[in-house]
């Protein structure tokens, strides 16, 4: 197996991380605090990789991750992905959450269904396996829900924030709860008061 490589990039809401390996994208790192704390935790995560300018193929994927950063509404899902090494059940539950467009959401508990995972547990078991994901925004975990519309976590750096923020950009249906746009345009409507 060919090492891995990574590069850092710029967004709009911070220095990012790209991880490719022989098959494509092999982990997307959102913003920590600053650049020295994102390339720090891209290699916390990837051990193996090694810091080097992106292939022409990890160019193209970076515009399409800063397009979406930027607020453009765009579907990811077609970008070539290196899971190898990844636990069978991690992967069927990146493989289905892959395959809610942009916009949609689902919960928990449905895409544990999807895999055919039933009975007590499976919508835990995929929560925490979307905690684990390595390939954030692209592999959309921020599209899945906790039941009855309630956001769930997010592990990324900033939480729920960025997921919301994330599910605003792509006007995500998701039942009343406000997005982060919404909290910085009304905050009075949608924050308690204290």
């Amino acid at each position: 197996m060919a090492p891995r490589g990574f590069t850092l990039f710029d967004t709009p809401i911070g220095p990012c991380g790209l991880v490719w390996g022989e098959r494509g994208v092999a982990g997307v790192q959102l913003p920590e605090t600053n650049e020295r704390s994102t390339r720090a935790r891209v290699v916390k995560r990837f051990p193996d990789a090694r810091e080097a300018p992106p292939p022409a193929a990890m160019t193209k994927v970076i515009g399409r991750i800063v397009a979406l950063l930027n607020g453009k509404r765009t579907d990811l899902s077609d970008i070539p992905l290196d899971m190898d090494g990844m636990e069978d059940f991690n992967r069927r539950v990146y493989q289905a959450a892959l395959r809610i467009p942009p916009g949609k959401t689902l919960t928990y508990g449905e895409i544990a269904a999807q895999i055919g995972e039933r009975g007590p547990g499976a919508a835990q078991a995929v929560g925490q396996a979307l905690g684990r994901n390595p390939i954030p925004v692209i592999v959309p975990c921020h599209r899945v829900l906790a039941a009855n519309g309630k956001t769930g976590g997010f592990s990324a750096p900033g939480g729920v924030a960025t997921k919301l923020r994330l599910l605003a950009i792509e006007n995500a249906s998701r039942g009343s709860e406000p997005t982060l746009f919404d909290w910085a345009e009304h905050p009075a409507k949608v924050l308690p008061s204290r």
